[in-house]
């Protein structure tokens, strides 16, 4: 059974595409001239020339519509000559060969790189010593890799005023650049000056492009980086580790500094307000002295000869009280004495040698009739009966 569906598919002739396509063309070309037959009238030379006119002039006008997309500006040419901007959003203008128009984005981020190439593809920077090898006023070369950044702020200055803008700001750059490093010794290039050298290059490439009139403005500048030649890189580490220790040692200077300093500002302020007061202390008290001076002055005048003799007393009674000496009269014979020893006053709780209060001293004494002592005080008392 299967062996007879096998024999009967492989008598059936396959379709020959050819005839097909040929025998639906003819069916077109007979309807088709049928119909011109049918209207001549409709298809005469001066219809056809119009409708085929009319047709190219509608779509010669539709040619002039275009839009203008967001951050982009157009700028129209008349005969090659500027005409207007316009701004995002449709717009038309008269078709070519009268005007023309270029988008021009404002608001792309453009770069361009001055020392060095940055390749994507081996993800790694090359340097190009004829423009990164620059001289530092101090005769030093240096390797510096810049890179600027800028956008487009007057399509028409941008299109018009410059040929080549890129290859204009790249020149520009380089320029001042050197200018600029000339101007500073290798070490503010180096290490503090980086930011003030960027800044000031900025501002010189946006004095000279808006000179120029190019329509750029310059966002920013970034000094990628600055740094001697390969040949002496192993030198120049020793001087930037020399000069890191030299810092240090300063930095530790000035925090000993800053702890040592109060102190003796504090020292020295205590100082002074004891001597201060150790002033007005003397003075306060010669001015004392000075007030009872001119008491004592008054009181002497009214009564000469008592105020000298109280004076005296007073200055013996000074005089003897800080001493630990006994002074006896020599004429007296077999005095008693009642002199302790200074470790019994201490013990004691009595004032030791050298106090204010002085010793008990007998005095002279004699014995009257009855075998009493008078003392000069006017006092009996017994007196040693011998054994």
């Amino acid at each position: 059974m299967s062996s007879e569906k096998h024999n009967t598919s492989k008598q059936t002739p396959q379709p020959d595409w050819r005839l097909e396509i040929d025998k639906y063309w003819k069916q077109v070309s007979e309807k088709t001239g049928d119909f011109f037959n049918g209207h001549k009238s409709m298809f005469s030379a001066g219809k056809v020339a119009s409708a085929v006119g009319g047709t190219l002039a509608v779509v010669w006008l539709a040619s002039g519509f275009y839009i203008v997309d967001q951050g982009n500006r157009g700028v129209v040419t008349r005969f090659g000559a500027y005409s207007e901007t316009t701004m995002p959003g449709p717009n038309w203008h008269i078709p070519v060969p009268f005007e023309n128009v270029a988008i021009v984005n404002v608001e792309q981020q453009r770069f361009i790189e001055v020392g060095y190439t940055d390749s994507s593809r081996v993800n790694k920077s090359s340097m190009i010593p004829q423009e990164s090898l620059m001289l530092t006023a101090d005769e030093n070369i240096i390797a510096v890799r810049l890179a600027v950044q800028y956008q487009i702020n007057n399509a028409r200055d941008y299109l018009f005023n410059v040929k080549n803008n890129e290859n204009t700001l790249k020149q520009l750059t380089e320029s001042v650049e050197r200018a600029v490093i000339g101007r500073n010794n290798m070490d503010f290039v180096l290490t503090e000056g980086r930011s003030q050298i960027v800044a000031e290059i900025k501002e010189q490439i946006q004095a000279g492009m808006d000179e120029y009139k190019t329509g750029i403005s310059i966002a920013s500048v970034n000094l990628q980086d600055a740094q001697p030649p390969e040949e002496v890189q192993g030198a120049f580490e020793d001087a930037i580790r020399a000069r890191e220790d030299k810092q240090r040692l300063i930095n530790e200077a000035e925090a000993y500094a800053n702890e040592v300093i109060p102190k003796a500002r504090g020292a020295a302020s205590r100082i002074i307000q004891e001597a201060e007061a150790y002033e007005a202390e003397k003075i306060a008290k010669a001015k004392g002295e000075t007030e009872r001076f001119d008491q004592l002055l008054v009181e002497y005048e009214k009564s000469p000869a008592i105020t000298r003799k109280r004076l005296y007393l007073e200055a013996k009674e000074k005089l003897y009280s800080s001493t630990n000496k006994v002074m006896l009269e020599a004429d007296q014979t077999n005095p008693m004495l009642y002199m302790p020893m200074p470790q019994t006053l201490q013990q004691h709780g009595a004032n030791p040698v050298g106090s204010n209060e002085a010793e008990p001293v007998s005095e002279p004494h004699t014995a009257d009739k009855n075998g009493m002592r008078k003392t000069s005080g006017n006092e009996l008392r017994p007196s040693r009966s011998k054994q």
